[in-house]
């Protein structure tokens, strides 16, 4: 099939779902029971797409291709192209993008069963994945653009999907407020470069980004660096990826696995030539990967809400990949976002089947009686699930013991080749390095520790919802718990397609190396990479043995403690650490410092400032037109008498006046 027509169709397809989706059943609301036909025609929109990539992907590029359909826009020597690139990390990425979305679309068949707006849920996940594959797939920065705005808006309208409840609309308006901060800085990137290079096409950046002075390859990198930050949840612009929890679980588990929270990372892997020019930058890079993973790590360890220490754990995994970002290993990144697709997707829709399961505890808590007040989401009222949904169970852990890096499960392999690579590049001189490798190990401890927490309160111990001897769980449907399991297999062998360095004394090469890396072209390889000193196999070694020891001592110590506390170990940690749990527990403060250093004073001089200028020049220019109007036909008004002698004495006076003009 023509490369061309692929392209169209993977990218094109989901908006047919979109529209499909959402505008037949706003025009005939009868369509809008068919759950099943509307989940059917949402899913394989997704699925279909994910086949083609793989037929693009075994047909193998060694060139880059690029697909142009139209002229978008232009302007004198500037024009812009609808054009899709297809290479080693754009087909990686879209098969990412489509085959988990395709888990998650089937999921959501079941998970929101019973919705009355379950059509207009389908046509949004669809629309989210229209635009994510044309940020993937763009073959310059502003169709990039396009798809990046496209997700923002997407996640809005996903993220406050239950408008209803203020907290959600809340919530959605704060990750589309934070999102545009990070989107400014975006734009002024391609301001810069339309400035320096006069193309945004991917090929002549990079081929005119050696020219320009290194002020201006910082400020760029920087500029996009600060938009990563805003997609990718990193410090300061973190704050609003746990308030999206708001949204549906399938909602969180699509923006939080694969695809939105991932677009910082792959701007900075595609423009990876660039950035790697800009060493001061990527030095800050790294620095903030670090910070935002320990810091998101504590803050997880505190949480009640299985869905918000989920959030936080995806908060600090992405800190993570902006380590990798930040010490030049662009490649390892990209794994990690792909291994995380896995075990975080699978973790998502755990919890979603755990609270659907809580859910119907709720109804017959209701039904029997019961009147306080019952969380879903809370872990506290959960224990001993495992006895009630043992798929759900199982899938669990798989992905727990993945992210927490269990020696030969996904996140074992990818984030140990990240810590590696931190080692590496601080080996090579760069003290920064030595830093983040240092918090990096601190907050694979605590990764283990608190991840292995959330099961333990989950899934094991005694149950501690209100009457439990009478009401009880029931396991999910299949619809829910068959993308469990795939995904909970692909979390325990998706690593091996990174295996570590000493794995090619065996003769086994890394292959997502190879393929991003190590296969380059005559245009350079898809992902660069720095340049680092090797050490040696034993070193390697060494480093393997502790990053495996790390998390088995995290995990053990959770298991231990809390099947030895299992009521009482939260009180413990905040006993044992005081007043830095309860910064813990309020997230460090960073909503009531931004209400205090940014809402109220914006807000306050909007009232104070804005809202007189309104009310007194705006509103009384307006309002000045409208009386002048009125005056003007309340002088008007008196010429229409309805007497018909004063209208046969008009005429006559025209009359003469009109002769009286000849005559002159």
């Amino acid at each position: 099939m023509d490369t061309d027509l692929l392209l169209l169709l993977i990218v094109l397809l989901p908006a047919a779902g979109a529209v499909l989706n959402g505008l037949l059943p706003l025009m005939w609301p009868q369509l809008r029971r068919s759950e099943a036909a509307i989940g059917a025609v949402g899913t394989a929109c997704v699925a279909v797409p994910f086949v083609l990539a793989l037929v693009l992907f075994f047909q193998g590029f060694a060139e880059p291709y690029v697909g142009s359909f139209y002229t978008w826009m232009g302007v004198g020597d500037f024009s812009v192209s609808v054009a899709y690139r297809v290479d080693h990390l754009s087909l990686i990425m879209a098969l990412v993008v489509t085959g988990v979305g395709a888990l998650i679309h089937l999921y959501s068949i079941g998970y929101m069963h019973g919705d009355r707006s379950f059509w207009k849920f389908f046509a949004y996940l669809n629309l989210f994945i229209f635009m994510m594959l044309n940020l993937v797939l763009a073959d310059n920065l502003l169709l990039m653009f396009l798809g990046w705005e496209g997700v923002g808006l997407c996640s809005y309208l996903l993220i406050g999907f239950w408008y209803e409840d203020f907290k959600n609309s809340q919530a959605a308006t704060k990750a589309f407020v934070v999102n545009r901060i990070g989107d400014f800085a975006f734009l002024l990137a391609m301001f810069i470069l339309v400035r320096e290079v006069g193309s945004l096409d991917f090929a002549e950046v990079f081929a005119a980004a050696g020219e320009m002075t290194a002020g201006t390859l910082n400020a760029v990198v920087f500029l996009l660096f600060i938009g990563a930050t805003g997609k990718s949840a990193q410090i300061p612009l973190f704050v609003w990826l746990p308030d999206a929890m708001a949204g549906p679980t399938p909602v969180s588990a699509l923006i939080h696995a694969a695809t939105m929270v991932t677009s910082g990372l792959y701007l900075l892997a595609r423009m990876s030539s660039v950035v790697l020019m800009a060493p001061t930058v990527m030095g800050l890079i790294a620095v903030t990967g670090a910070l935002t993973a320990l810091v998101a790590a504590t803050i997880a360890i505190a949480q009640t809400d299985i869905k918000r220490v989920l959030a936080y754990s995806t908060v600090s995994q992405l800190g993570f990949m902006f380590m990798a970002s930040g010490v030049g290993a662009f490649f390892v990144a990209i794994f990690h976002v792909v291994t995380h697709a896995f075990f975080k997707a699978c973790l998502f829709l755990g919890s979603g089947s755990v609270i659907h399961g809580m859910h119907h505890v709720e109804h017959d808590l209701r039904r029997a009686g019961y009147k306080d007040p019952f969380d879903p989401q809370d872990m506290r009222t959960m224990g001993g699930l495992g006895r009630f949904m043992p798929r759900t169970r199982w899938t669990y852990l798989a992905a727990t013991l993945a992210i927490s890096g269990i020696p030969l499960t996904a996140g074992f392999f990818s984030k140990d080749e990240i810590l590696f690579k931190a080692f590496e590049f601080g080996y090579d001189g760069h003290l920064f390095a030595w830093f983040v490798w240092s918090v990096g190990i601190g907050t694979a401890l605590l990764t283990a520790f608190y991840m292995m927490r959330s099961y333990m309160l989950t899934f094991e111990g005694s149950h501690r919802w209100p009457m439990a001897q009478r009401v009880h769980p029931h396991e999910s449907p299949w619809t829910i718990t068959a993308p469990l399991v795939v995904l909970a297999a692909l979390s325990l062998v998706g690593g091996f397609i990174g295996l570590p360095k000493l794995a090619e004394k065996a003769g086994l090469a890394n292959w997502i190396h190879g393929y991003l890396v190590g296969h380059g072209t005559h245009h350079g390889p898809v992902v660069e990479a720095a340049a680092t000193a090797h050490v040696s196999v034993g070193i390697e070694v060494v480093l393997i043995v502790l990053g495996s020891l790390i998390a088995i001592g995290g995990v053990w110590w959770a298991w231990r403690f809390y099947a030895l506390h299992e009521l009482t170990g939260d009180e413990r940690i905040r006993l044992r650490f005081g007043g830095l749990y309860r910064w813990w527990q309020r997230s460090y403060y960073w909503d009531e410092f931004y209400d205090k250093v940014a809402v109220r004073p914006v807000v306050g001089g909007a009232e104070n400032a804005f809202a007189p200028f309104d009310n007194r020049v705006v509103d009384g220019l307006v309002n000045a037109v409208a009386r002048t109007a009125q005056q003007i036909s309340r002088m008007a008004r008196h010429l229409q008498t309805g007497v018909v002698q004063a209208y046969a004495l008009a005429i006559v006076l025209g009359v003469v006046v009109v002769i009286a003009l000849m005559v002159r």
